[in-house]
């Protein structure tokens, strides 16, 4: 018998117990790992104010003023020893017992129509960054264009215990919707994008007066006279005004706009079908047009779309001018000439008047503000001299 058929030879079952007693060993080892890295998670339990206290040889009394910003009268070596110390261990407040001691949740509702819309996202960045700044937690609620949504959305931000609420509202007609919601709830409040219908509510609005004036003018230095207008939904609280500016406007510089050469969107809000439809609507009416004015930057975008696919050019041929400046409006081919109404100084602006509303003294009632933020116009590669 050679030497590996010695080694091969074993009493029956012994493969078995090997195999039983390798299982045993391994869970063994399992087990010990998993008993170590329990005592490992019970030694980095929470570092508690009091562990801050002790590391820095004060008292417990003495590092809750210096963290909450209260002590005023312990010395600046103290209030340094304490930072240092609570950095060293990793010390973060406890925001939930904090909260239910102060009866605040430093948090703030913000309502949106649509968070998938850039009008939205931009809006939303300047809430954030302003309230951040200040130490307020956005909570987000979005009504994803649907207004039956809103009392689910408003008991949810309510259940929270918000503090406040901006309420980006306006692309859809949810502004009275919206103010008489707010009505039910008596925490202070701010309205975006469209003037609250209360009084008691603050509200962030743009210019959209001068913003259309500043598009119609830039035309008409351009040489522009036979201008095309796509107008906003009946619904949206921006479609009026700039219309009545582009009429106005163009009424003070001489320049008569043709009835069959203005055509409207339908429904509550804009679309790029739409504005492709319209803007093919416009051409088969037969009427020359050497400017094309668009109710907002996605109606622009199907605009040029259309122009292009009937073999006008752009800017040679026909002239485009939206309204938003939304992100990727510099990237459009060609990148597109539009009124700028700085989405994300409103959202800003919004929640630095919430801000001052809830740093107010507890029974004072501070007047209602109404801020209206002046766009500017973005002369891009869309619009050019109207040709002869």
């Amino acid at each position: 018998m050679n030497n590996k058929q010695q080694t091969g030879d074993r009493p029956k079952g012994a493969r078995r117990a090997d195999s039983v007693e390798g299982h045993q060993a391994v869970l063994q080892a399992l087990m010990t790992t998993v008993s170590s890295n329990n005592q490992r998670r019970s030694s980095h339990r929470a570092v508690t104010i009091r562990d801050v206290a002790q590391a820095a040889g004060v008292s417990v009394a003495t590092v809750s003023m210096v963290l909450n910003g209260v002590g005023r009268r312990i010395p600046s070596t103290t209030h340094q020893l304490v930072h240092e110390a609570a950095e060293r261990l990793g010390y973060s407040p406890n925001l939930q017992a904090r909260s239910l001691r102060s009866k605040r949740t430093r948090s703030v509702g913000v309502l949106v129509f649509d968070i998938t819309d850039p009008y939205c996202s931009l809006m939303i960045r300047g809430v954030e960054n302003s309230l951040g700044e200040a130490g307020y937690m956005p909570v987000l609620a979005d009504l994803q264009n649907k207004p039956q949504r809103l009392q689910l959305c408003m008991q949810m931000l309510m259940e929270r215990r918000v503090e406040g609420l901006i309420a980006i509202a306006n692309p859809v007609h949810l502004g009275s919707e919206v103010s008489i919601a707010l009505e039910a709830f008596r925490i202070p409040a701010v309205m975006i994008g469209s003037e609250s219908s209360a009084d008691r509510f603050a509200s962030v609005v743009v210019d959209n007066r001068a913003g259309m004036q500043a598009a119609v003018e830039h035309l008409y230095h351009l040489g522009h006279r036979e201008i095309a207008v796509i107008k906003g939904p009946r619904a949206m609280s921006d479609s009026a005004p700039r219309w009545d500016a582009v009429r106005e406007c163009a009424r003070e510089k001489g320049i008569a706009i043709d009835r069959s050469l203005v055509v409207q969107i339908q429904g509550d809000n804009s679309s790029y079908e739409q504005g492709y439809q319209l803007t093919e609507q416009l051409l088969e009416c037969g009427r020359r047009f050497t400017a094309l004015i668009a109710f907002d930057d996605l109606t622009a975008f199907a605009a040029i779309g259309a122009l292009s696919r009937a073999g006008r050019r752009v800017p040679e041929d026909c002239s485009v001018v939206g309204f938003d400046d939304i992100p990727g409006a510099a990237y459009y081919n060609p990148p597109l000439t539009t009124v700028c109404q700085h989405m994300e100084e409103q959202g800003a602006c919004g929640a630095e008047i919430m801000r001052a509303l809830l740093l107010a003294r507890p029974g004072k009632t501070l007047p209602a503000r109404r801020e209206r933020v002046q766009p500017h116009l973005v002369v891009r590669q869309s619009t050019g001299p109207a040709p002869r």
